[in-house]
């Protein structure tokens, strides 16, 4: 069973090399992200690996099929990159629903710390031996209001975090859970109180930009959001005239509307042609990690065993107990 593995780094590769060769498994390994005008690599594969920013539209779908792939294997928890209409009934989707919960609330959270104590601008000027404290002042968390924007996963990990810090929690999800100390308002309610947001949902039609001009006016001022989620949860113009106004405090993103154009990749030598993301990036009170938030050994780790797991289920058991699909049943999907 040969997999064309897609957009992979170093970390990739060493983390699933050690499964290559296991139940008759061959690897390949691409640094190119799967697109119409690369998916030709994958023909003469079995399956393909695919991850966030991988365009799987529906003219890619039809080439791997017209390749006799049956099989997509995401290693990642999003597939909002994939045409889930385009492939029913013709090549089957699969995804790593949880890697680890804990690599992402820890960095939104290590990204607040930092935002808030001023951490990031510290560690600058001590560079060049500027032991100054002006414009360092940040605040406590104990006793503010977090405002949680989806309560999976993640999100209640999130929560546990901010629990340890004496924080109050609002929480707002369509399908809300019972959580000790934690009280379920609506997004109105929850953008007028909250002091800190943070994102933790799915992107769906609903929350696509679920944080622009008109919820950013309903927010406190000074706020700080949050973004380890999805980019196009928030509209990034919104948050730049936002952060402009001085209407948000800070922003720390993970995550960006136009990602899959610049993240992953170095371009430490290059002008970057997103005028928002490059303003946005030079604003003091802004943060951007470039979709880091799920990088750790564990979760690298978890990522791996459960794709392999996906591939061999698919091929040896046919039972996909991790498949997204646009209609079926028990389904992600």
């Amino acid at each position: 069973m040969k997999i064309a593995f897609f957009d992979t780094k170093d970390y990739d590769r060493n983390t699933f090399l050690k499964y290559d060769g296991m139940s008759g498994l061959e690897f390949k390994f691409f640094e190119t992200r799967l697109c119409e005008d690369t998916v030709g690599l994958a023909d003469g594969y079995d399956a393909v690996c695919a991850f966030v920013n991988d365009d799987i539209n529906s003219q890619v779908i039809e080439k791997l099929r017209s390749f006799g792939i049956k099989l997509i294997a995401m290693r990642c928890a999003g597939y909002n990159n994939v045409d889930l209409s385009a492939a029913y009934g013709k090549i089957r989707i699969v995804r790593v629903p949880a890697y680890s919960p804990y690599a992402v609330a820890e960095h939104a959270m290590a990204m607040l710390l930092c935002s808030v104590r001023r951490i990031h601008k510290a560690y600058n000027r001590t560079k060049d031996f500027n032991f100054s404290l002006n414009g360092l002042t940040g605040f406590d968390f104990h006793g503010k209001t977090v405002g949680v924007i989806g309560t999976g996963k993640i999100g209640r990990i999130f929560i546990e975090i901010c629990k340890g810090f004496g924080m109050k929690i609002l929480a707002f999800d369509k399908y809300p859970s019972e959580i000790d100390g934690v009280e379920y308002v609506d997004t109105d309610r929850l953008f007028a109180e909250s002091d800190i947001i943070s994102l933790h949902c799915p992107l769906t039609e609903e929350t696509t930009h679920i944080i622009d001009k008109k919820s950013i006016a309903k927010m406190k001022k000074g706020v700080v959001i949050v973004n380890t989620s999805r980019g196009a949860l928030i509209d990034s113009e919104d948050l730049l005239n936002g952060i402009k106004e001085r209407n948000i405090g800070a922003a720390c993103l993970d995550v960006y509307e136009e990602e899959s154009d610049f993240f992953f990749e170095d371009f430490s030598g290059h002008i970057v042609n997103d005028d928002t993301l490059a303003r946005l990036i030079t604003m003091p009170n802004v943060i951007v990690t470039s979709h880091q938030a799920f990088l750790t050994e564990e979760a690298l780790s978890n990522i791996a065993r459960t794709t392999v797991e996906n591939i061999l289920d698919f091929f040896e058991k046919n039972e996909l107990p991790n498949e997204v699909c646009f209609r079926c049943k028990n389904s992600a999907g």
